[in-house]
């Protein structure tokens, strides 16, 4: 590997470990009024009349009545409001907000406040649902002819459900009033600019009224993409009517009930196969959005382009919809649209390998793709694919090849094993041309008369370590001691907009932008003066330009890759199933610190491994989230699997940093179908699981129909 993969104590170690940092609920309370929602109590319903009573001195209460500008959140529709309008769509909808400076108070007068509802018939079931968020299509080859001129055609559906971020902090935002009129909003967030953005609108002000500051943010898995300029905006409306600080921070149930998750999916396939090979596929996939369209669109592009999974499919027509219902918001989650269809292909790969008789590993590996190779979207698979050799890394830690066979014989007894694979990609950036059209970034160094150097980027650092990676890569193209080279929680008023901290783009994209600044200013050093360089974003020659409206072209310029076993033991008579280990071959390209990547790789794991098995959550009949509570949603820990084994093979990308490509996303992505084909290879017999998470509850209910068949 690069020298720079050598790993080193992350800048923000120190702080995190002694209790030193501040989030926004860390902030001195004198004189910040506290903030809490009043609520939807159903799931669609006409607001017909909304009581306060009498406020006690220096308490407020705020709804769209108060929105000085327009009361949509700037998202990518903008059809979520700031307070609800005439009608609530979901149950938790904020319909206002009562503001005071003791938080006990508050609650006492969101009991007494009288909400009069004209109660609507609610859309829940996304199998019934009609209202089309967005509707996307898009095929190559001759469907037709390949589907008759087929041997065989398999058709199955597949289903996946929620899956809540469950990061350590909670949502939460805070609003200041500033001299002049200004409006000064922090917390806890992915993305500054998306926030600037929405305020602005909000408050129907201009871009220097108004200023966004990352504090120190507590996870985000996308959880802190889009939710945080809905926040936002709210506490920046309400610190403008009060005229004073406003902080809004979620408890734990609160934000399990009422934030943005993944997308439920139902994915329909059907396959045709000729002489043993797999010769076209026709998918029809849906995604809940829920009540709001929020990110809907950009996951389910996503999710379409990568439902042929890694397999050279000639002939494809894909046809994906993201559906309203009036249910919690669907928002992005790291995977982003991907573990939903890359579980069905997988699934659907494994379950025609089994039809046929043949080993379903073997089967997948004979239709893998290869460098030259078309895209789903007829875009060009344009750099090496190492999945034969990640194949065989996997192989190797686990004895894969002779273990997948040994388990597919007949099992007896109370305990039986099985083991899983999957194989997958995640595009490395932003879909399509938007890093060119839409973001484009801009980065900047500042090199100080002291010869320090601070990096100017909107990216922010919510455990993926770029207050340690960007100062790596900027100090080692100038020969500084990473001491001398830092990068702070990113300001709109001090930073560049260089784009959203998603889509594993951070690195690869906004590390090469400063990697070449950081070359730019050691040409042009000057000892003992202030200078600034500035580098955007190029997008690369070799790219196919990609057309949305056609699905056609290069929706990405480079794909990091995974291989991923899960080897089970499943108790018959409980349904439990042991974890007996967990092992995965990941290319992200060159890690710029090995030490963080590979916490990244582990953690992603795990929390797939979590989605396919324990972390089941859904709704009740009246459209209320029922696991509000790490009671009832379990997220995997460590002790649940003993053995994580994962690795790096490293394929460099040319056009990143050192050869870095996007890394935080790709490792959850293959988890619940190696999980939940292992899970089905220890139950035997004819069982063809189609769902995830498959919970212990499931495994009972399989083995019960299998005894009465």
């Amino acid at each position: 590997m690069h020298t720079i993969s050598n790993s080193v104590v992350k800048k923000d170690h120190a702080p995190k470990m002694e209790g030193r940092s501040v989030y926004v609920c860390d902030i001195d309370k004198h004189g910040i009024l506290c903030g809490k929602m009043l609520r939807s109590r159903y799931a669609r319903a006409k607001l017909l009349s909304v009581k306060v009573p009498e406020l006690p001195d220096g308490y407020y209460y705020v709804d769209r009545n108060d929105v000085p500008g327009d009361n949509n959140v700037n998202i990518v529709m903008d059809d979520t409001p700031v307070y609800a309008r005439e009608t609530v769509e979901y149950i938790g909808e904020p319909i206002g907000m009562v503001c005071g400076p003791d938080e006990a108070v508050c609650e006492d007068i969101l009991r007494r406040v009288e909400v009069e509802y004209e109660e609507l018939e609610p859309m829940l079931d996304l199998r019934k649902a009609d209202e089309v968020f967005f509707n996307y299509e898009y095929e190559k080859g001759d469907i037709d002819k390949a589907f008759a001129e087929a041997d065989k055609v398999y058709e199955e559906e597949f289903e996946t459900g929620y899956q809540d971020q469950t990061y350590l902090e909670t949502q939460g935002m805070m609003a200041e009033p500033e001299e002049g009129g200004r409006m000064f909003v922090h917390g806890s967030m992915q993305c500054a600019y998306y926030v600037h953005g929405a305020v602005m609108r909000a408050l129907n002000c201009g871009p220097a009224d108004v200023h966004i500051h990352q504090d120190v943010t507590g996870g985000g898995f996308g959880g802190k993409e889009a939710f945080p300029s809905i926040l936002g905006c709210q506490v920046a409306v309400a610190a403008k009517k009060c005229g004073k600080p406003v902080r809004c921070v979620f408890d734990r149930r609160e934000d399990l009930e009422f934030t943005s998750k993944r997308h439920p999916s139902l994915c329909t396939y059907k396959v045709a196969v000729k002489d043993g090979k797999v010769t076209a596929m026709d998918i029809d996939v849906k995604f809940n959005g829920g009540a709001y369209t929020t990110l809907s669109a950009v996951v389910l592009q996503r999710g379409i382009i990568c439902a042929d999974g890694v397999y050279n499919i000639e002939n494809l027509h894909v046809h994906g919809r993201a559906l309203k219902t009036n249910t919690t918001p669907c928002g992005a989650y790291r995977g982003f649209g991907a573990p939903q269809t890359f579980f069905a292909v997988e699934m659907m790969m494994d379950h025609i390998a089994k039809d046929l008789g043949v080993d379903t590993l073997e089967f997948k590996e004979a239709h893998l793709v290869k460098q030259g190779d078309a895209t789903s979207t007829s875009g060009k698979y344009h750099f090496p694919v190492p999945l034969p050799a990640m194949v065989d890394e996997v192989d190797k830690a686990c004895d894969l090849r002779r273990k997948h066979k040994e388990y597919a014989k007949p099992q007896a007894g109370r305990y039986r094993r099985g083991i899983g694979f999957s194989m997958h990609f995640h595009g490395a950036g932003f879909t399509g041309s938007g890093e060119r059209d839409l973001i484009k970034a801009v980065a900047r160094l500042h090199k100080y008369k002291d010869g320090t150097v601070e990096i100017l980027a909107s990216n922010g650092e919510i455990g993926q370590g770029l207050r340690t990676t960007f100062p790596k890569i900027v100090a080692h193209e100038l020969n500084l001691p990473l001491e001398k080279v830092f990068y702070d929680h990113p300001d709109t008023s001090r930073v560049p907009d260089s784009g959203p901290t998603v889509a594993s783009r951070s690195l690869m994209t906004v590390g090469e932008l400063l990697r070449r600044a950081a070359i730019k200013l050691r040409t042009e050093w000057k000892d003992g003066e202030d200078q600034i360089v500035e580098e955007k974003f190029v997008e690369p020659d070799f790219m196919i330009p990609f057309y949305l409206d056609k699905f056609r072209g290069d929706a990405y310029p480079t794909y990091a890759w995974g291989a991923q076993a899960i080897e089970v033991e499943v108790d018959t008579y409980t349904g439990l199933a042991k974890i007996l280990g967990a092992y995965a071959s990941f290319d992200v390209g060159t890690p710029m610190d090995y030490n963080i990547v590979m916490g990244q790789m582990e953690g992603g794991f795990l929390q797939g491994i979590g989605y396919a098995s324990t972390e089941f959550m859904n709704y009740d009949n009246k459209g209320r989230i029922r696991n509000n509570s790490f009671s009832d949603y379990l997220i995997p820990t460590a002790v649940d699997v003993p053995v994580l084994n994962c690795q790096l093979h490293v394929e460099e990308y040319p056009f990143g940093p050192y050869g870095a490509k996007g890394a935080g996303e790709l490792p959850l992505v293959g988890a619940a179908p190696a999980y939940v084909e292992a899970i089905e290879q220890a139950l035997g017999g004819d069982i063809r699981l189609h769902h995830a998470p498959f919970t212990a509850e499931d495994t009972i209910k399989a083995l019960a129909k299998e005894e009465l068949s």
